[in-house]
C-alpha cells in the first residue's frame, strides 16, 4: 500500500438558497487516494461533483458551507484550518485544481506570465522573477507549449492551447493531489486525448503524484483512472476499480450511465444506447428513501422505506442499493 494523500471521510457541505433552505450537495462522502494513484468521479450534472471538488480544498464561501466530516492532505487535517492558512500554505502545493470551463478561466488582460507568478508568491514571495520564468518555461515545455506563450495573453491562444496553459499553470508547484474537474470538456476528440496524455505523463515524471478526474462520461475514466466513484445526489452510490465499474457495474444508476454512452472497448461495445428516464432529485426536498427511485427501473415497494446503507464486498467494492449482489445479477441477467 502506498502513501495515503488524500482521506475523506463522511464528509457534508451544502449549499443555503436565499430562501434559507439547505441544499446538501455533498452528503456523507468518503474516499482515499494513494500516491501514485488516480481516482476518477462519474455523474451527471448537477449530482455534486464540482461542489465535492470545491469542498476537498476548503473552498467554503457563501452560499456553499461546510457542516462535518474530514479531509486530511497528506496527513493535514484541512477541515480545521481556517481559510487564510489553507490558501497559503495548502492550495496550489499540496492540492491544486483545474476548474471546470478551464478555458474561460483566465484573465483576457493579463500576459499568461503572470498568471504564473501570482501563484508562485502566493506560496513564495522573496522568489527571484528569472527563477519563475524558467521554472515556466520548462513546464510549459513538458505540456508542449512553446515559450512564446508565456508572453501571450489568453485571447491570442487556441482552446487547446488555453487548456494545457490553464493545467501547467495549475501544476506549476507539483502538487500532492490535482483535481481535473472535467477537463476534456468542449474539446474534440484528438484534444481530450492529448490533454489525457499530459495528466498521465505529468503522474509518470513525478510532476503530480496522484489525481482525481472528473468527468460525466463513466467509459472515459477507464483508460484515465485506476478507481471509480460513481455519484448521484450528494452520494457516492458504487466504487470500485476501473474494469469492474465499466465492465460490470452493480447500482442501476451507474448502469444507465454506462447504458447512455457510445463505448468503443470490445465487450461493451455492442451494447443497445438506453436513456436514464426523469430527472434528478430535488434536494431541497429529497424524497424519504432511495435518492434514484423515481428513475430506476427495478424499483420495488421497499425502495421507498428508507434510504439504502452502503454495502461493501469482499473485495473491497461497494455499492448503495437495496437489492443484494446475487440479486443485482439475477435481474440484470433476466435482461
Amino acid at each position: 500500500m502506498g502513501k495515503m494523500l488524500l482521506e475523506v471521510n463522511n464528509l457534508k457541505t451544502k449549499y443555503v438558497t436565499r430562501f434559507h433552505e439547505d441544499v446538501y450537495a455533498v452528503n456523507g462522502v468518503s474516499l482515499k487516494l494513494e500516491e501514485g494513484k488516480s481516482l476518477g468521479i462519474a455523474g451527471e450534472s448537477g449530482c455534486g461533483k464540482s461542489t465535492l471538488a470545491l469542498s476537498l480544498m476548503g473552498y467554503y464561501f457563501a452560499p456553499l458551507h461546510y457542516i462535518s466530516g474530514d479531509i486530511i492532505v497528506d496527513g493535514k487535517k484541512i477541515s480545521e484550518m481556517d481559510p487564510n492558512t489553507v490558501r497559503k500554505s495548502i492550495l496550489g502545493n499540496e492540492i491544486a485544481y483545474i476548474p471546470q470551463s478551464a478555458m474561460n478561466a483566465l484573465n483576457p488582460t493579463q500576459r499568461i506570465i503572470r498568471f504564473v507568478e501570482d501563484v508562485i508568491r502566493a506560496h513564495d514571495p522573496k522568489k527571484k522573477k528569472k527563477d519563475i520564468y524558467d521554472l515556466a518555461r520548462k513546464r510549459f515545455e513538458i505540456l508542449g507549449l512553446p515559450e512564446q506563450v508565456l508572453q501571450k495573453h489568453a485571447v491570442e491562444l487556441s482552446g487547446g492551447m488555453k487548456q494545457r496553459t490553464v493545467i501547467a499553470i495549475s501544476t506549476i508547484l507539483s502538487p500532492k493531489v490535482l483535481i481535473a474537474d472535467e477537463p476534456t470538456s468542449a474539446l474534440d476528440v484528438t484534444s481530450q486525448k492529448k490533454v489525457i496524455r499530459m495528466l498521465r505523463d505529468l503522474m509518470e515524471k513525478g510532476l503530480i503524484h496522484s489525481m482525481i478526474f472528473i468527468t460525466h462520461e463513466l467509459p472515459l475514466l477507464y483508460n484515465v483512472t485506476d478507481d471509480i466513484m460513481v455519484m448521484y445526489a450528494g452520494q457516492i452510490v458504487e466504487r470500485g476499480n476501473a474494469e469492474e465499474m465499466v465492465f460490470d457495474p452493480l447500482h442501476p444508476y451507474a448502469k444507465g450511465l454506462m447504458g447512455s454512452i457510445l463505448v468503443p472497448e470490445k465487450g461493451v461495445r455492442d451494447r443497445k444506447l438506453t436513456a436514464i428516464p426523469g430527472t434528478p432529485p430535488n434536494l431541497k426536498h429529497p424524497p424519504d428513501g432511495c435518492l434514484f427511485a423515481d428513475r430506476c427501473p427495478y424499483v420495488i415497494p421497499a425502495c421507498r422505506g428508507g434510504r439504502p446503507e452502503e454495502k461493501v464486498l469482499p473485495n473491497g467494492r461497494a455499492y448503495r442499493c437495496i437489492m443484494s449482489e446475487e440479486r443485482i445479477r439475477e435481474v440484470y441477467g433476466n435482461e
